[in-house]
């Protein structure tokens, strides 16, 4: 039986591990060759690790096990030139392009708004939505130049659809995120070009379980584990669930940028556990 998204090829930001890395293999598991793009090096004012090459080649391991090919570039999506240079090549050496998924961000972290240090709101700004708006701007003339529409999915957050305190650099990208997505979803219909956001809730990715995470939530314990953010976490979930699985949200991806969901476009989906209801 043919995949899902058999003979397509998708174009992945943030690819090197977490939710972009699942999205990768999970499209792959469903016929897609993948290009795949991440920073793969530490941004100043992050707090927890970034990914890096052996990251990168582990998720090129992991498609091609799986008998698809992997275009895979180490490109920063504030670095437009080099964004639409490494799209321009997977395209032309794969042949096509049907599915762009903007999944690079950065994690939550910040202060109260008025204490926020200019440069961590200007990353998060920077990353998480122009971030996404470079990966839309280099792609998108692809999809419409192959005149088979196609699919959009843009990572947002549970953050992008209600307010967190201390974070609100994040919250604000997040929410700008979603005002890009319906943007594109009138713009593109007339090329038969579907936009849609996802909106996970916590995930199980080095973005979510660090030290720095562990603090966030658990400030009462001097060194917190996962263990211990754990019950907290589940508190903002509705299921009984502390985080969901990144293969949660590849699944939602994969769904968005199949025949299944051929007539869904300006969608804001939740991926939550029910976060949306507390």
């Amino acid at each position: 039986m043919p995949g899902r998204v058999e003979g397509k090829v998708a174009f992945i930001t943030g690819a090197a591990r977490g939710q972009g890395r699942s999205h990768a293999v999970r499209l792959a598991e469903e016929g897609a060759d993948i290009i795949a793009i991440d920073v793969c090096k530490q941004i100043d004012t992050v707090p927890i690790p970034m990914s890096t090459p052996e990251d990168l080649d582990e998720t090129v391991r992991q498609v091609e096990k799986l008998g698809r090919r992997i275009i895979a570039t180490q490109v920063d999506v504030r670095d437009y030139d080099g964004l639409k240079a490494a799209v321009d090549d997977g395209v032309e050496r794969l042949g096509r392009l049907d599915i762009v998924v903007a999944n690079a961000g950065l994690a939550a972290s910040g202060n109260e708004i008025h204490k926020m240090e200019k440069e961590l709101w200007q990353d998060s700004i920077d990353v998480n939505l122009t971030g996404v708006w470079h990966t839309a701007k280099a792609s998108v003339p692809h999809l419409i130049e192959g005149g088979r529409g196609g699919s959009v999915v843009l990572t947002s957050s549970v953050g992008g659809l209600k307010a967190h305190p201390n974070v609100g650099n994040y919250v604000s990208a997040k929410h700008g995120v979603v005002g890009l997505m319906r943007t594109m979803a009138v713009e593109l219909a007339q090329y038969s070009i579907r936009v849609n956001s996802v909106h996970p809730t916590q995930v199980n990715t080095p973005m979510l379980l660090n030290d720095m995470t562990y603090r966030m939530f658990r400030p009462d314990l001097e060194n917190p584990t996962a263990d211990d953010m754990a019950p907290i976490s589940q508190m903002m979930n509705a299921l009984p669930v502390p985080w969901v699985e990144p293969v949660d949200i590849s699944n939602a991806v994969l769904f968005l940028s199949s025949d299944e969901g051929r007539y869904i476009t300006g969608v804001t989906l939740p991926i939550d556990a029910g976060s949306m209801l507390k």
